[in-house]
């Protein structure tokens, strides 16, 4: 599995490296797994802002993995 070095921006960051999971990963989920997580962005149940400096960021997905594996009739590959 190749490796992904960080150039040294700060002290911590020198000498720091992590795995690309390339190999295993898919670039993108199966679109009919995964569901849309709702963004709160500090806001309470009446819709008003209850923690400040939040909001905005990315789109994120929810995949939906069946761990039970308990469903008859699903065709395998």
């Amino acid at each position: 599995m190749p490796t992904r070095q960080y150039r040294p921006t700060s002290p911590g960051r020198r000498g720091m490296s992590v795995s690309t999971f390339e190999e295993i990963t898919k670039t993108k989920p199966e679109k009919s797994l995964t569901v849309k997580l709702k963004k709160h962005a500090g806001r309470n149940n009446q819709g008003k802002i209850s923690t400040r400096h939040r909001g905005g960021g990315a789109k994120r997905a929810y995949r939906i993995i069946d761990f039970k594996r308990n469903k008859l009739g699903v065709p395998a590959r």
